[in-house]
């Protein structure tokens, strides 16, 4: 520091000399009025700054008078530039002279010891004020700036901390800053006194400020660290709680800070002046009231005999506002004005509310930006409020809400600009921010049962920024082979109605993956309407056809097809000795050929299955009635609003098969504070069969567990499981005696036994042979989630991402439980399963990533838990 002293002080002293020699060679300057006529103009001493910069600001050129007068007017004009610590203006000749020492230039700033304060944020108020790399350094700004810091920091209770700056000169003119803060510690509150108050004691009082003087959680809420924005805001709380419970003339007069010697412990008191209770004896609508007064009566709150409040008056004042800008005045104001009863007792006070609409306003035009990958024309026609119409204030915040209800958009924006020149004349600019408005998935994997599996699905709701919504997905693997694509138009007509189609193909091996013992083979396509009954409500129409073909495996359970029943393999029938000792068929003799014999006059097939009742190919043409209705406030990640959605389904009379399901589903979000949000959620289904079908079919049935449903519980595994089927003991006997009486060998999977003593072909339980009860769904579902969403620490844009805890509750019921069946029974409260944990979902450039950790609450042995979920295409 001493040696960066001395050499600046060289410098100082060789520019001086400098000077000193060029002022003497310099004539002195005439002190007539007409002075010497300049004929050039030489400028001395520049490092940086170009000449031509010097010759801009310069008041003379040449061919101009130099004297006095004029020399010291060009001296003021190159100090204004505040690129010079100094000048000297002389003449030699006819050439004017300018010497100049340069202030140097910030080649860098260095900020250390900062953390309440973000580098950021610091380097963005020192640029502000003129100190950033690149500019003219100026001793004084820099002072100013360190006084502000340091009151900043005073601000947040920082009473001890301290800023020192230090400038080092560098070669070429230049200079580097270095800016060492010590931020000290934030003073702890010790103690808050109210003084003058009687209505309401300490303790009331003291609850509504955020400062408090310590507690149990105060080491991670902070409120014991003083701040003077918080006192700010906690005094404006209590006038608000005063001034709504009739005080109209409290006042918290004055406030007193004090701060202990050693500046770490504050002590505030707060003097207050409660006055009288007032009470009101009417109110009045005054001014210029453009509208019928019975109308904006209907938005005056204040009534007489009601207790004052400033609540009161202030959305009065909001409701009158909006009514008049909903005509056209966004520009007017309205003000309660109260008028005490002075010469009363002095508690009563009238109130009147002038009315000022200014002038009516129009839309001249609407703009957006933001919208790099959506078109223009998918904003405009959510616009509710149109150009060159009177400028209505519901339409243009019902039009910005629109634009959020897409999903495509994380958050839209208006602002209301007034049209230069003219005062009845706005233009609205809408600003969005675009967000992922579709998925993609994809996945290869292995696995013993399934094989190579391989899948893709992509869906994109605003498809090349069409707003048209687009789907095609491909799976294929041992068991599912599946292609399906989608397509909607939610602007098919002018007036909003949609119009969309679809076409899919599934191929299902169930066995495979040892779900249930049949393979369907389904295609179809349908075509979809939706009409618009009001802003929120829509209703839909769907007409489609399908085609589908099941196969009943060996092993299929009895609710789909009856059993015992016998392998397609099975080629003879044997008789066999039964040795009790080691329970096995010892030896077997070819009985007959199994071409020969009818099954149903050896075997007991039981109760019929589906497909014994209705066969096994359907064509069944489907229509559906939807209707549903949507406040929310975004079409992804909603924070408020509700929707309610109610959809039947049915096949049209004279298909195969005859059915019908209703489902229902609403949520409702409750914001609790600005980041906590409440959520309600219930899901409800109920089918069943008419005409000649007398329950809902096994394919077409409900199933509960997992994401949308009741997480901790695996997907698809809760309610009715299938009833096992009977099969055929498979024969142990090694070798057997054909028709000639020859030893032959007999394959255990290619031959069945006759019982000798009973003369039925012997049979087992599934169970008993290994094969366990899948899940087989139900008619009926019932489920219900509450949730309570909040941010996300340490996350900024919560716009995109959601976590919060929840309570599921639901099941699936059947009114046509099998005999045999395990685990179905009717609809019961009482066999509800519940879970609680925690979920996230992040919106993605691929789609929703969702995960969950949840715990089962009251699960049974035949449940299947599942605590860590995971899902990629849909929200929780």
């Amino acid at each position: 520091m001493k040696h960066t002293a001395i050499f600046r002080s060289f410098l100082l002293l060789l520019a001086t000399f400098g000077l000193a020699l060029s002022a003497a060679n310099a004539q002195p300057l005439p002190s007539n009025e007409a002075g010497v006529r300049i004929s050039d103009i030489r400028v001395e001493g520049l490092q940086r700054i170009s000449a031509e910069t010097v010759f801009s600001a310069l008041p003379i050129s040449v061919g101009n008078y130099l004297n006095n007068q004029t020399a010291a007017m060009a001296s003021r004009a190159l100090f204004a530039t505040g690129n010079f610590d100094d000048i000297r203006i002389g003449i030699d000749g006819e050439i004017l002279v300018v010497n100049v020492i340069e202030r140097p230039a910030i080649s860098e700033i260095i900020i250390e010891g900062n953390k309440a304060l973000q580098t950021e944020a610091l380097m963005d108020g020192l640029k502000s004020a003129g100190l950033s790399e690149g500019q003219v350094f100026k001793r004084s700004t820099l002072e100013n700036m360190r006084m502000e810091l340091v009151r900043q920091y005073v601000s947040q209770g920082r009473y001890d901390a301290t800023i020192e700056t230090d400038v080092v000169a560098e070669p070429r003119n230049r200079v580097s800053l270095s800016i060492n803060i010590d931020e000290g510690s934030t003073a702890t509150i010790k103690h808050i006194n109210v003084v003058g108050n009687s209505v309401y004691d300490d303790e009331t009082l003291l609850d509504l400020f955020e400062l408090k003087t310590g507690g149990f959680f105060s080491f991670f809420s902070s409120s014991n660290k003083y701040s003077r924005e918080k006192l700010k805001g906690d005094l404006e709380k209590l006038n608000s709680y005063y001034l709504d419970r009739g005080y109209l003339k409290f006042n918290a007069d004055s406030v007193q800070v004090a701060i202990s010697p050693n500046k770490k412990w504050v002590y505030i008191t707060v003097n207050v002046e409660e006055g009288d209770k007032y009470t009101v004896s009417g109110a009045e609508l005054s001014g210029d009231l453009v509208l019928p007064k019975e109308d904006l009566e209907r938005f005056v709150l204040v009534r007489e005999g009601q207790v004052f409040s400033q609540a009161l008056v202030t959305s009065t004042e909001e409701f009158l506002t909006k009514r008049l800008g909903n005509e056209g005045y966004n520009f007017a104001k309205v003000t309660g004005i109260p008028e005490i009863d002075e010469e009363g007792d002095g508690s009563i006070v009238k109130l009147k509310f002038f009315v000022d609409p200014g002038k009516r306003t129009y839309v001249r035009r609407i703009s957006f930006e933001g919208n790099s990958r959506t078109a223009d024309d998918v904003l405009r026609r959510e616009m509710r409020q149109m150009e060159s119409a009177p400028a209505s204030q519901d339409k243009i915040e019902l039009s910005r809400v629109r634009l959020e209800r897409l999903g495509y958009f994380k958050e839209a924006k208006v602002d209301t600009v007034e049209v230069p020149g003219v005062d009845d004349q706005i233009d609205l600019e809408f600003s969005v921010e675009e967000q992922s408005s579709g998925s993609l998935g994809a996945s290869v994997g292995f696995s013993q049962d399934s094989g190579l599996l391989l899948s893709a699905n992509i869906q994109q709701n605003n498809f090349f920024g069409t707003g048209k919504s687009v789907g095609f997905g491909v799976s294929r693997s041992d068991y599912l082979t599946s292609a399906s694509f989608n397509y909607v138009d939610p602007y098919f007509t002018v007036d909003g109605v949609s119009r969309g189609f679809s076409l899919f193909y599934r191929a299902t091996d169930f066995e495979e993956v040892n779900i249930a013992s049949y393979t369907t083979d389904t295609y179809g396509s349908s075509v979809n309407f939706g009409y618009p009954l009001s802003e929120t409500t829509r209703l839909g129409f769907e007409f489609g056809y399908s085609r589908t073909e099941i196969d009943a495996g060996a092993r299929a359970v009895q609710e789909i097809k009856s059993s015992p029943r016998i392998f397609d393999a099975v080629k003879y029938f044997f008789e066999s000795q039964y040795d009790s000792s080691t329970a096995r068929y010892t030896t077997a003799e070819v009985l007959e050929d199994i071409a020969t014999l009818d099954p149903a006059a050896l075997t007991d097939p039981g109760e019929p299955g589906f497909l014994d009742e209705y066969g096994d190919r359907f064509n069944n043409f489907t229509a559906g009635l939807s209707w549903r209705q949507s406040s929310l406030n975004r079409g992804l990640l909603a924070t408020r609003g509700a929707s309610n959605s109610i959809g039947l389904e049915f096949s049209v009379p004279g298909s195969d098969l005859e059915y019908y399901r209703l489902t229902y589903n609403g949520q409702l979000y409750i914001p609790l504070t600005t980041n906590w949000t409440m959520r309600v959620r219930t899901e409800l289904g109920y089918g069943g069969g008419y005409g000649n079908l007398e329950k809902l079919p096994f394919f077409e049935h409900f199933y509960g567990g997992g994401f949308g449903s009741v997480r901790g519980f695996r997907s698809n595994t809760l309610g009715p499981r299938s009833s096992p089927a009977d099969i055929y003991s498979i024969s142990q006997a090694a070798t057997a005696i054909d028709a000639n009486g020859n030893a032959t060998a007999v394959s255990a999977e290619a031959a069945y036994v006759l019982d000798p003593i009973t003369g039925k072909l012997a049979v087992q339980q599934a169970s008993a042979l290994g094969f366990n009860t899948d899940p087989f769904g139900g008619n009926v579902l019932m489920e219900g989630s509450i949730e309570l969403l909040f941010p996300l620490p340490f996350v900024k844009d919560q716009r995109s991402v959601r976590s919060g805890l929840f309570f599921d509750a639901g099941n699936v019921f059947s009114t046509d439980c099998g005999a045999t069946q395990v685990n179905c029974y009717g609809p019961d409260l009482g066999k509800l399963r519940y879970s609680v944990g925690v979920g996230m979902t992040w919106i993605t450039g691929f789609g929703p990533l969702t995960f969950s950790l949840g715990r089962a609450l009251n699960d049974e042995q035949i449940d299947e838990t599942e605590i860590f979920q995971f899902s990629l295409g849909r929200t929780f």
